[in-house]
């Protein structure tokens, strides 16, 4: 019997049941991707078959089984973990790229010989990249609509009975048929005339009803799709979850193009089939996001794709209410992180506590907060080597004291009633080496030269995302993960398309993302830090559209470990506007909770830095955020 490390799964039995599965299905391999039927990157338990199968709990990776070799593809932030997490069944592979998959699938399974694979689990891009390898090379790829892991995981959790639940109207500034008018007009302008369009990411159907579940882990979506059509809307949803008080907000009990057909998820393949037999019909698809077993029956002459629905380009761009209410949970919100800084200088001396209180007391400090509705994501709770781990989560078997001569790394974050929370701190509570503060400044710089950017509205991204690098690289130092991504309105934490890489959507006015360069010494200490901004605009002297970050994280960073003398005049600029920034905001905020402590820390910590020049003021926008913030909790404490 192969060893089994401690922190790992023993997976014999379970690959010893698929490939009894597999061969009766004629099958040399199997492909068991990390995502589920809505191709969502956090996925509830029910769907986590790659972690079944291998003990990967990591977000992203694929697995493959033959009749003697099981492997896994993730990338470079859940190497190390992979390793600690597999048992000697499986090997890991470290190109995540599609070709190195296929490349390994024609060296392991003879030509003509089948392949298996659930399409639900496939998107159409992969299914393409997948198809577009193995084709030629004359290995067949056999659609196996019923998952196969699912044949042999007889204790799969269940789908959630609980009821789903609508958005307040106080948070909502468009309707849910203001929203479906929209996108109607979006579709009636576009000149490939599509008549229907395809929703399957689970975020565009919540957004687009104001609805959320409880299917996901941190995300409050539920499983549904929904074929919106010119003269009709069909919602498919567990319709046991939807209460009669649902039904008269959606109209369910009508068949016009304003009412909403509630159908029981699972007819999705026969409704649509059902639609494309009628004359002159085009669905508007996006191939992101739809899954291979709704694409594949849509003929090309009804066929119209992008990468992202218009739902999730309209979506992308917060409106002036999500603005608002978004950027009063992230004040809200760094009430709790600076709660656990002061407790963590209190209490590490001591040497009792670890990465999981610490990871417990955030949650609990954010729990507190108005319209807390739990953790976004699990959070990042990592001390020393751990944090070395970019995506780390401690566990009781691997959580480490927290210590005075450590470095910690805490990337935690709050869903709200009113907004998603994502930030990043790390600090040191002891004496930081040279290199230490070398490396966190160095950090520093590149959120610092992305934040004060000006560009204009339509830049993409990836245009700029080298500017979080590039004071790392002037050293030889780097990071392995993204530079940012979008976040949601009580939605999620990870909300595409917006973000710094290739395939997100071009910046415009409105939009959230994070900005979160880091540096990671393998075994000794990781630094991340994470900030969200608001996509505004910007005066310049001589040109219009143009924008720049407004930071609406508001927590200190931990000077200490900010060397001074590497950054710029213009850094140390920005620097000292964001700290009066935070004084300015979170001042009132404090005393209005009680928190007077937790005041005098805040402006401890938030002390300018000697310029040699005259500082700049705070920018005019920032200004009038500060004065719709302080009238907001002026309000709040009248009422």
């Amino acid at each position: 019997m192969p060893y089994v490390p401690p922190t790992a799964v023993n997976t014999t039995l379970r690959l010893r049941a698929l490939r009894e599965v597999m061969e009766k299905q004629n099958l040399t391999a199997y492909i068991i991707p990390g995502t589920d039927a809505h191709l969502s990157e956090y996925i509830a338990i029910r769907d986590a078959r790659v972690t079944f199968m291998s003990g990967f709990t990591g977000s992203a990776g694929t697995a493959v089984v033959t009749m003697d070799k099981a492997t896994l593809w993730t990338d470079s932030r859940y190497w190390v973990q992979a390793e600690r997490q597999m048992d000697c069944n499986w090997a890991l592979e470290k190109d995540v790229s599609t070709s190195s998959i296929t490349n390994w699938l024609i060296k392991e399974v003879a030509a003509g010989e089948e392949i298996g694979f659930d399409p639900y689990v496939f998107s159409v891009k992969t299914f393409n990249a997948y198809s577009g390898n193995l084709s030629p090379a004359s290995r067949v790829l056999k659609s196996i609509p019923d998952n196969l892991v699912d044949k042999v995981w007889s204790d799969r959790p269940p789908i959630s009975t609980d009821s789903l639940v609508r958005l307040p109207d106080n948070i909502i500034e468009r309707t849910w048929q203001q929203k479906v008018a929209y996108i109607r007009g979006m579709m009636t302008e576009n000149p490939y005339e599509p008549t229907a369009v395809l929703l399957s990411a689970l975020d565009e159907t919540a957004w687009l009803f104001n609805l959320r579940g409880n299917d996901i882990p941190y995300h409050p979506f539920f499983y549904s799709y929904t074929l919106l059509t010119m003269d009709g809307i069909m919602l498919f949803v567990h319709t046991a979850r939807v209460t009669e008080e649902l039904k008269t907000y959606l109209n369910s009990a009508c068949y016009t193009e304003g009412c909403v057909q509630i159908l029981e998820y699972g007819q999705e393949r026969t409704q649509l089939k059902a639609y494309l037999t009628r004359p002159n019909v085009r669905v508007w698809a996006g191939t992101e996001y739809t899954n291979q077993a709704l694409y594949e029956l849509i003929p090309e002459d009804k066929l119209m794709t992008t990468d992202y629905s218009p739902v999730l380009t309209t979506k992308a761009v917060k409106d002036p209410t999500e603005q608002r209410i978004l950027r009063e949970a992230h004040v809200r919100d760094a009430v709790a992180v600076m709660q656990l800084l002061v407790w963590l200088e209190k209490n590490v001396p001591s040497g009792k506590e670890t990465e999981v209180t610490a990871a417990r007391y955030v949650d609990e400090c954010r729990s507190k907060q108005k319209n807390s509705r739990g953790p976004s994501f699990e959070t990042i709770s990592a001390s020393g080597p751990n944090a070395a781990l970019a995506h780390y989560s401690p566990t009781e078997e691997t959580a480490r004291v927290l210590s005075v001569d450590e470095m910690y790394l805490v990337d935690s974050g709050g869903q709200y009633l009113d907004g998603t929370t994502d930030i990043t701190r790390t600090v040191h509570l002891g004496t930081p080496t040279d290199f230490q503060r070398e490396a966190y400044t160095r950090v520093l710089m590149g959120n610092i030269e992305i934040s004060r950017n000006i560009f204009p509205d339509g830049t993409r991204g990836i245009n700029m995302e080298m500017l979080g690098r590039r004071a790392l690289w002037e050293v030889g130092l780097n990071y392995g993960h993204g530079t940012g991504h979008g976040v949601g309105n009580y939605f999620g934490v990870h909300e595409w398309p917006v973000g710094f890489q290739s395939n997100n959507i071009p910046f415009r006015e409105g939009m959230f993302t994070s900005i979160e360069p880091g540096y990671y010494k393998e075994n000794d200490f990781g630094i991340r830090i994470e900030d969200i901004a608001m996509l505004t605009p910007i005066k310049t002297k001589y040109g219009n559209n143009f924008l720049t970050f407004d930071i609406v994280s508001l927590v200190p960073y931990d000077n200490k470990l900010i060397n001074t003398s590497l950054l710029s005049p213009q850094q140390l600029d920005w620097l000292n506007r964001y700290y009066q920034m935070v004084r300015d905001i979170m001042g009132p905020e404090l005393k209005t909770q009680g928190h007077h402590e937790l005041h005098d820390w805040m402006m401890k910590h938030t002390e300018p830095f000697p310029t040699p020049h005259n500082s700049a003021p705070i920018t005019s926008y920032s200004f009038s955020l500060l004065l719709s913030l302080l009238s907001t909790l002026l309000l709040q404490h009248l009422l």
